[in-house]
């Protein structure tokens, strides 16, 4: 089920009713069979997925508790590790290496008669994968204790509104929310609505607006001049920051309505000063991830220098990979990676900078959108080309004619969006849009309130696309 679809305007006010109206000794059942609905409305057969998961991470869960020993518990964590990324690599890399394997062998004449795979990659897999790795490692570790209600813990594997894009939530955050759930708060349901709202403004009215024009250059490059690929790489760093944060915030104010909350996933990015901190405010929940269970596990910073900058390179490559069985992601990853090597580096020559905070941002920006060239193009090869086009071609003779399905007026209103955007993030830089606005008096609230609604109606987007997130 989409957050932007019809079907939940019609799912969220009915759970919400059903939520506060039984008893709370219910609502765990209530919000799992939600979950599993709201997860099957997409491909039912597919939840089997989420219950072998749920089932071997329980068991192991269990299991590894009742033994003192890390060398104990080993056997027990090698099982969730095996079940969960056997899974995730099947469903989502297996296609990618059977083709590059199958191009290697034929590059060499040799003929393999392999089988074809082509399988629907589940919806949120990563994600769920990831966060019920996390509280494995975690028990293994001896950092937590396992939860020995199954019910509690599908819950927390299967949580509706971070089930397909996060955030990626830790079992010491969630679980003991979903142990006690809080009664109605007039407040904090006022607050959580108000997250939603600016969620939906994000995606139906910026993201997928910005989208008419990405996906027609991106989808076609050889059509379009350099400028236009520039251009399209400005609005798909808007367009993915506002289509995954706004399903984020959709996701954390749904959960703040019920008195759960999640972790934030995004601080203002586009105004870090440097790559680092970049990727302290982007996608946190994944960040912190790959840092606790991938570069720690790797030695960290704990080692020779030499070591740590291949810790942080082969964390990042694991990282592009983890968004999508291509090479440009892994190509992506790199060069993220790349640049964090970079900083250790060159970093003390800038110093001088730090009074130049804007000259920074700027810099981080065009750094980030380097990136996103390898990310969003469709091949390796599209991205070369977009990359020489825009260095090479950019002022040629129709280089900046761009797509315009809703006309000039179209692309100026995006531009405006845009605008208002950065000035929102600029305002909260240090706190959120909504406390800012909770704070105001009613009247203040509630023209900011049915200002966003409009336009949401008005210049909203309802194609129901889907996140672009869900595809990892």
């Amino acid at each position: 089920m989409l957050f932007n679809s019809v079907e939940f305007l019609l799912f969220f006010p009915v759970l919400f009713v059903l939520y506060f109206s039984v008893p709370r000794s219910w609502r765990t059942a209530l919000l799992l069979a939600s979950s599993y609905y709201f997860y099957m409305c997409w491909k039912a057969e597919y939840v089997l997925l989420i219950l072998a998961s749920t089932a071997v991470d329980y068991f192991a869960g269990i299991r590894m508790s009742r033994i003192p020993e890390r060398k104990g518990r080993r056997k027990y964590l090698i099982l969730s590790l095996v079940v969960n990324l056997g899974l995730l690599f099947a469903f989502k890399y297996l296609e990618f290496f059977t083709d590059e394997f199958r191009g290697l062998l034929e590059r060499f004449d040799i003929f393999c008669d392999m089988p074809a795979f082509d399988l629907l990659l589940p919806v949120g897999i990563s994600f769920y994968t990831f966060q019920t790795l996390s509280y494995s490692i975690d028990i293994y570790r001896g950092e937590t204790r396992p939860e020995r209600n199954p019910l509690v813990f599908a819950l927390y594997v299967s949580f509706w509104p971070q089930l397909v894009s996060g955030p990626i939530e830790r079992s010491r955050d969630l679980i003991p929310q979903l142990r006690s759930f809080a009664g109605f708060d007039y407040e904090r349901v006022r607050s959580g609505l108000f997250r939603m709202l600016l969620g939906f403004f994000k995606k139906v009215v910026i993201a997928d607006r910005l989208a008419l024009y990405v996906d027609a250059v991106y989808g076609e490059p050889g059509a379009f001049g350099g400028g236009a690929m520039l251009l399209a790489t400005y609005f798909f760093a808007f367009q993915v920051y506002c289509d995954f944060s706004g399903y984020c915030d959709i996701a954390i104010g749904a959960a703040r309505v019920m008195g759960i909350r999640l972790t934030e996933n995004f601080r203002t990015p586009y105004f870090s000063r440097s790559i680092g901190e970049f990727w302290r405010r982007w996608h946190i929940t994944l960040a912190t991830w790959f840092r606790d269970y991938v570069y720690i596990s790797l030695g960290g910073r704990r080692t020779i220098k030499w070591r740590w900058q291949f810790n942080i390179v082969a964390t990042f490559l694991l990282s592009g990979l983890w968004h999508g069985a291509g090479w440009n992601f892994v190509l992506w990853g790199a060069f993220n990676g790349l640049l964090l090597v970079a900083g250790v580096w060159i970093g003390p020559l800038f110093r001088g900078l730090r009074r130049l905070t804007w000259l920074q941002i700027l810099l981080t920006f065009h750094l980030v959108n380097a990136g996103y060239m390898i990310f969003r193009s469709e091949s390796v090869a599209d991205c070369l080309f977009m990359f020489e086009s825009i260095f090479c071609n950019l002022f040629a003779a129709g280089a900046w004619a761009m797509p315009l399905p809703g006309g000039a007026v179209d692309l100026a209103v995006s531009v405006v969006l845009i605008a208002v955007l950065l000035t929102m993030d600029f305002l909260t830089r240090k706190g959120s849009v909504e406390d800012a606005v909770l704070r105001k008096p009613w009247c203040v609230r509630w023209t900011f309130y049915t200002t966003l609604v409009l336009l949401v109606l008005w210049f909203g987007v309802f194609t129901e696309n889907r996140f672009i997130y869900y595809q990892f």
